[in-house]
């Protein structure tokens, strides 16, 4: 079966889906040693958490920081713009 997620870089604290997850659904990170279950619908292409992220933590991806929490993240929990900011200067700022 299909794992469904991709995981770049084993210091990464969240994974990038490859299909269309629903809420409850589970993923094993089996490479880590991580299970959850989805707590919202996330699409093919978005990222999801795999370990809490504190608020104001920094969102790790391709081994290297992408942004920042802007509140507590739970382990499968969307990451997405209503949690985290760019940590590379906004446009609106």
């Amino acid at each position: 079966m299909e794992q469904g997620y991709i995981l770049i870089n084993k210091r990464d604290n969240v994974v990038t889906l490859l299909r269309d997850f629903e809420k409850g659904e589970r993923i094993s990170v089996s490479e880590l040693g991580i299970e959850f279950a989805l707590l919202d619908n996330v699409e093919f292409g978005h990222k999801v958490a795999i370990r809490v992220i504190r608020n104001g933590e920094k969102v790790i991806k391709y081994g290297e920081a992408i942004g920042s929490s802007t509140k507590d993240i739970l382990p499968g929990e969307h990451v997405h713009i209503q949690n985290t900011a760019s940590d590379r200067g906004r446009g609106d700022q």
